[in-house]
């Protein structure tokens, strides 16, 4: 068996409409299909997936972030703000030529843009 990569990220939505709005209006991504209780979004190789089941899951894991490839992250972090995306910090490096800004969708799930400045 080998893994070629992967095809879906899943995250619960406890209101999907609300984290529709979200992704779509204030992230930017298309929405590729909608069916019962979720959402598919166009994120390039991999498609998130938005799912009201997936929010009704008892048991957590562990803390997961949802890293956004970006080709600037000061460009990126401008444009969010002004879409109305409230960040946990201002951009900063992390290593190298990378840079970083977090912050979290109407659930709490943690994302960043990550990129060039």
């Amino acid at each position: 068996m080998t893994i070629t990569g992967i095809a879906n990220i899943m995250l619960g939505a406890s209101d999907l409409d609300c984290s529709r709005s979200f992704y779509r209006d204030r992230l930017g991504l298309v929405v590729k299909q909608e069916i019962p209780g979720f959402v598919f979004l166009e994120t390039g190789p991999a498609t998130l997936c938005l799912s009201s089941a997936h929010a009704r899951l008892a048991e957590q894991p562990g803390p997961v972030e949802l890293v956004l490839a970006v080709a600037s992250v000061r460009r990126a972090y401008g444009a969010l703000k002004d879409n109305g995306v409230e960040f946990l910090r201002e951009p900063a490096n992390v290593t190298g030529e990378s840079w970083a800004a977090n912050f979290r969708d109407p659930d709490g799930h943690l994302l960043s843009i990550f990129g060039p400045e």
